[in-house]
């Protein structure tokens, strides 16, 4: 189940990419939209990271109960 969880982690990234590219491209069409995007691609950046560090947290939580098992 977490190899999903990494997998689709990552996607996050990936998105944030696509906006921030898409940034660059409308810079000089359109100044509003290019906000959008910069702003929707920091917060994309932002919730990569939180899920990361929530995923490590439970994994370590999780490897700590399965050593006090044994």
């Amino acid at each position: 189940m977490n190899r999903i969880w990494k997998f689709f982690q990552y996607g996050y990234l990936m998105i944030a990419f696509i906006c921030l590219v898409e940034t660059y491209v409308q810079w000089n069409v359109d100044r509003n939209r290019a906000y959008f995007f910069l702003i929707f691609g920091v917060l994309i950046t932002l919730v990569f990271f939180f899920k990361r560090h929530f995923r490590k947290k439970v994994e370590k939580r999780n490897n700590q109960n399965n050593q006090k098992k044994q």
